[in-house]
């Protein structure tokens, strides 16, 4: 799995980072910050619920 993010889409809600920290990030200013663009198979599920939960829809996963 590879994932993309959109920082000029994301609005700061942070569901990415509360559920999926070691993956996504928030900078000072509250954006998305992609720390983990090919997560091993442990978090992939992680992943797909922090792609669901963002409002903004920036993150994509590519399977």
């Amino acid at each position: 799995m590879k994932i993309r993010v959109d920082r000029e889409a994301c609005i700061g809600a942070g569901q990415c980072a509360l559920v999926a920290g070691s993956i996504f990030d928030q900078d000072d200013e509250g954006l998305v910050v992609l720390l983990d663009e090919n997560p091993s198979d442990d978090f992939v599920a992680f992943a797909r619920k922090a792609a669901t939960l963002c409002p903004a829809k920036a993150i994509a996963l590519d399977e």
